[in-house]
Parts: C-alpha cells; sequence; structure tokens
C-alpha cells in the first residue's frame, strides 16, 4: 500500500535541517525534552494536511517545509489520488509530498513535483498514514470511523449484507427520486390538462371548417364591393357575348370569332380552312367563360345582413386564431395535438401507483437488509469490546473496559432517507441505519462514556494501538504513527505497549515518539533528537543510533545513567528481552518484510 520511507523537515521549530530514514517495521524517536521530539510529529501533520501554524516556523527561517518520500506504492485507490492530482508516481513505486509553511501562516502543497491543494494530502494521509497522539484522536472521535473500526474487524461478516444493501438501496433511491418527478410532473399535467380541455372547448363550440377563414375572407370581400364587381363583370360579360340590344357595332368576341370563322370555311385554300377548327375551340372557350359571368352576374346581389353575418363568424375565428394558431388550419391542428397529449395524460395516475408500489417493495427489501447489517454489527461489536479490553488490560489500563454500541440512527418522514425499519423511522445512509459510539468505563462501577470523554490524552492513545493491535489483520493504513502512547505508564505495563507495537510492525510501519526505555528497545530503528547550541542559537538534529550509542541512549532514558555500569547493563537487558521477543513471536507468523512487502 506505500510506506513512508524518509522524511525531511527543514525550518520546523528548533529543527533547523533533519532527514529521517523510516524503518517499514517498528521506528522510535527520542530524545531529552525540549529537544524537538513533538516536531517530528508535527511534521507528520502538515504532512498529512493538518492546519498550518506561523509560530511553528523557526525564527529567522522564513519557511517551515517537511517532505515525505512514500515507497511500495501499489493501491489503487491511492494512484487515482496521485494521477488526479496530475502527478504521477515514480518508476520505482515511490511518490513525493511536500508541504511548507511561511511565516505569515501560509501553506502550499505539492504532490509529485505538482502543486496541489492541501486537501489532497488529507486524501492521501487518509490512506496510507494515521497520526495518534494527544492532540490527534480526530480518526477516533469520528462517528463515521468508528463504525469503519467495527466493520473492519466484522470483515465479510459486515460487508457481505452491506453490499446487499447498497444495491438495493441504490434501486430504492432511483424509483424514489423517479416517482417524486413524476409526482411532481403529474401536477404539472393535471394543470396543463385544465388549459387543453378549456381550449379544445373553445374550439369545439366554434366549430371551425379547414380553410373557412380564408373562403369568409373572400366573401367578405365581395359583398362589400358589390357594385365594383358587377361593373366589372358586366364588361366582361358584353366584351364576349357582346351587346344586349344586339347592337351590331358591339358584336363581342364570340360574334367576331363566329365572322372569322365563315371568312375562312368559305375561301378555297386549305390553310385557311384548317384554321377553321381551331376558332371553332376558342369560341367554345370564350363561351364558357361568357356563361360563368352570366351565372355570377346572376348570383352577385347586394346582402347587408349576410354581409353581418359572415363578419361575425369571422369575429370568432380570429378569437382562436389569437390564441392557438395563426390560421383555422393551425387551430385545428393544435386541437387534434391537445386530445392526443389528454390521451397520454389519463394513463399517468397508473403510471404513479406502479412505482409507489414498487418503491415499497423495494423499501421492505432494504429494511430486511439494514436489519442483517445491524445484527451482523451487533454481534461483532460485543467480539470487538472483548478483545480491545483484553488489550487494554495489559496497557496499564486493567480495570478499564470499552464497549462497542450499535444503535439505529433515527428520523423523521421528512428526511429524504427515511426508512422504515421494525415500526421505527431510520435514516438510511450509504453505510447503513446504525450509529456505532466506542463507550470507555474507566473502572469498574464508573459510567460507560463515549470514549474521548473517559479518556485522558496518553489513555486515549493506548485505546488507539490497542484498536489498532486488534484490527492488525484488517485493511487499514500501512503507516501508523503514536505520539505519548506510553503516557503515565512505567514498569512491566511499559514493556507490554513495546510488545503490542512490536507485534503491530509485523504487519504495519510504526513510528513511535516515547520517553520510556523499555518502549524503545524494541525498535527496529532508533531515532534520536539532539539539542545543540551554535551562537546561541539553539538547534536540533536527527540521528540513527546503533548498538552500543543505542545502549547509551537507553540507559540515559532510564534515569540518566549513561555512565554507568549498572544503566548500561539494564539497557542491555532491556534490549536482549526485546530482540528474544521479537524473534520468538516472528517465527510462527513468517517473515515480517514478506508481509510488508505484501502490505
Amino acid at each position: 500500500m506505500g510506506v513512508l520511507a524518509e522524511m525531511r523537515i527543514q525550518g520546523l521549530g528548533v529543527i533547523e535541517d533533519a532527514l529521517l530514514e523510516l524503518h517499514p517495521g517498528l521506528t522510535v524517536v527520542t530524545g531529552e525534552t525540549g529537544a524537538g521530539k513533538t516536531m517530528v510529529v508535527t511534521g507528520l501533520h502538515l504532512l498529512s494536511g493538518g492546519r498550518s501554524e506561523a509560530s511553528k516556523v523557526r525564527a529567522g527561517a522564513g519557511r517551515a517545509t517537511v517532505e515525505g518520500r512514500f515507497e511500495d506504492v501499489t493501491a489503487e485507490r491511492v494512484r487515482r489520488i496521485v494521477a488526479d492530482a496530475g502527478a504521477d508516481v515514480d518508476e520505482d513505486g515511490s511518490v513525493l509530498a511536500v508541504r511548507s509553511v511561511g511565516g505569515d501562516g501560509r501553506s502550499r502543497a505539492h504532490l509529485g513535483g505538482r502543486s496541489v491543494p492541501v486537501g489532497v494530502l488529507a486524501d492521501l494521509a487518509e490512506h496510507v498514514l494515521a497520526v495518534h497522539g494527544q492532540n490527534d484522536q480526530l480518526r477516533l472521535l469520528r462517528p463515521a470511523e468508528q463504525r469503519a473500526v467495527l466493520d473492519r474487524f466484522a470483515g465479510e461478516a459486515v460487508a457481505a449484507p452491506l453490499a446487499d444493501y447498497r444495491r438495493v438501496r441504490e434501486t430504492w433511491l432511483a424509483v424514489r427520486a423517479e416517482l417524486e418527478e413524476r409526482s411532481t410532473r403529474a401536477r404539472e399535467l393535471a394543470q396543463q390538462a385544465d388549459l387543453l380541455r378549456h381550449g379544445l372547448g373553445e374550439i369545439e363550440a366554434v366549430a371551425p371548417a379547414p380553410g373557412e377563414d380564408a373562403d369568409l375572407t373572400e366573401q367578405i370581400k365581395r359583398l362589400t364591393a358589390v357594385e365594383e364587381l358587377r361593373e366589372a363583370a358586366t364588361a366582361a360579360h358584353t366584351a364576349i357575348a357582346g351587346a344586349a340590344e344586339g347592337d351590331p357595332e358591339l358584336p363581342g368576341a364570340l360574334g367576331l370569332l363566329a365572322e372569322a370563322q365563315r371568312r375562312l370555311g368559305g375561301t378555297e385554300d386549305a390553310v385557311l380552312r384548317d384554321l377553321c377548327p381551331r376558332l371553332a375551340e376558342a369560341a367554345v372557350l370564350v363561351g364558357d367563360v361568357g356563361a360563368e359571368l352570366a351565372g355570377y352576374l346572376e348570383s352577385l346581389e347586394a346582402d347587408p345582413q349576410r354581409l353581418e353575418s359572415i363578419l361575425a363568424r369571422q369575429a370568432q375565428l380570429k378569437q382562436l386564431t389569437r390564441k392557438y394558431a395563426a390560421d383555422v388550419d393551425g387551430v385545428l391542428a393544435w386541437a387534434e395535438d391537445a386530445r392526443k397529449r389528454l390521451e397520454g395524460m389519463d394513463t399517468s395516475e397508473e403510471a404513479l401507483a406502479e412505482l409507489a408500489a414498487r418503491r415499497d417493495e423495494l423499501a421492505a427489501e432494504l429494511a430486511g437488509h439494514a436489519t442483517r447489517v445491524s445484527a451482523a454489527r451487533a454481534a461483532a461489536a460485543r467480539k470487538l469490546g472483548e478483545r480491545i479490553t483484553e488489550e487494554l488490560s495489559g496497557l496499564a489500563m486493567g480495570q478499564a473496559e470499552l464497549e462497542v454500541t450499535v444503535r439505529s440512527r433515527h428520523t423523521d418522514k421528512d428526511d429524504p432517507y427515511a426508512l422504515v425499519v421494525d415500526g421505527h423511522c431510520v435514516h438510511a445512509a450509504a453505510e447503513g441505519v446504525d450509529e456505532v459510539e466506542l463507550l470507555l468505563r474507566a473502572h469498574s462501577g464508573a459510567p460507560a462514556l463515549a470514549v474521548h470523554k473517559a479518556a485522558s490524552g496518553g489513555e486515549l492513545s493506548r485505546v488507539m494501538l490497542a484498536i489498532e493491535v486488534v484490527l492488525a489483520h484488517a485493511d487499514t493504513v500501512q503507516t501508523l504513527v503514536f505520539d505519548e502512547v506510553d503516557a503515565g505508564v512505567g514498569g512491566r505495563a511499559a514493556v507490554e505497549v513495546g510488545r503490542r507495537l512490536a507485534k503491530l510492525a509485523r504487519s504495519h510501519q510504526v513510528l513511535v515518539v516515547t520517553h520510556l526505555p523499555q518502549v524503545a528497545a524494541f525498535a527496529d530503528r532508533h531515532l534520536v533528537v539532539d539539542k545543540g547550541t551554535d551562537a546561541g542559537v539553539t538547534r536540533s538534529d536527527v540521528r540513527v543510533v546503533r548498538q552500543q550509542d543505542r545502549v547509551a541512549e537507553l540507559a540515559r532514558m532510564l534515569a540518566g545513567l549513561a555512565e554507568t555500569e549498572t544503566g548500561r547493563a539494564h539497557a542491555e537487558e532491556l534490549l536482549t528481552a526485546a530482540e528474544r521477543y521479537k524473534n520468538e513471536a516472528a517465527r510462527p507468523s513468517g517473515a515480517a518484510a514478506t508481509r510488508r512487502k505484501r502490505g
């Protein structure tokens, strides 16, 4: 998944420039009080996208910078974060994260050589790095994280029914959304239907005929211009048929055609006689026009009442064309379309009823899956509480008891995700209907309180250590950081803390800031923060200690006995016991390096 191979800190607190090379197993950081051990954790916070503070910038440095190089970045979700940032994982599978803070408090973040929002580093840290300390129990305090702790412990027992729950929930939400949309649409359609029916009623009351408006317009023109039309038609008829009195001087077109036929037919010339049939055809055509003009003149009468009636009808048609279309044919087309739309609206109630039935069916199925998820969580919660309590007994919290509670998250019917389960209205979230909370009973007879209220800072860190040990088999972040995990413990309990950290380091990368030699003795790599003064300026450095130097550091931690045989002998005894434990623990479970590489 990826481990933090090294971290460089520049200009942060008392640290001017330090390079920390971390072990894939257990790395401990020790040093005298005030040497700057906490700056290591502060640097990790910055690298995790935590809040930046100008007060942490070293005086005169102008800027504090923390660089972290993660190796073996193989997890798809981590690579996706890097890719989405426009960066690339190096060919060797590593990626560099950088966070810098200026003297004005402004910070910048980089990932894989690309400038990114600070939130990107926070997203990355969610998958590769978890910091637990006096002031950093945020993961444990978030309700979602407490539920995730339980689900990781439960494994497939919760994962399988939860997958079924999510699948049905997705369909249930889709049907609910469609029903809501259709219901809203139905109201709109009802309003539209009323408008359509009103329009059809108006049209059907007038009952226009196709092209009627154009016919009325022609009739109105004719009735309002009778004399002009009569004069034109009479003149045209006279030109064709001749004067009514038979005036030989006005024979008309028919008479002239007849005269032309007579003259051509009386000749001996074949060409001229051949024109006679064509003149006969023209006479027939002209005669037809004359007859039509005669009929037109007979029908052309001034009729004021008819004109008034036609004008009234035209006014009715104009009322329709003003509202529904440009002409009567368009009005009739609108009416036909309205009838079809109304037919489609008539089936909406049945469709809504079908959707409502499908919604209720899915809700019942979803409630069943939610019940199974809750039951699986409740069973796992009992076991998880017992396991964590067992771990706490060896961490100087022998009287403490941790209880994992699972209860439904009740809501009201107005909640868009409301679901009825066993007669109760609950909130159907993507992770189920349950609220999970870790409760701690500090000692026998004490009330069970939220873990962050019942435990001190050091105890809270030990609770987190116990949880991580119990969840070592589960898929979680690879690098775990503990600060002050040994606060308030000593002697045998301190050895137990060291053993559990060493056990956890067989499957995770663990970094611990400690002041206890019993814990430091279990380290795979031991880093010491040294404080010195140069020209009146205090600065700290970080160095790796091995063999005799490590013995001297442990002796110093025991009680400042580095220069005595007793102190060195005690330190050597601690190291020997720690190495023996690690060797014995590694035999039955396989090589630690193999598991780390697989992680």
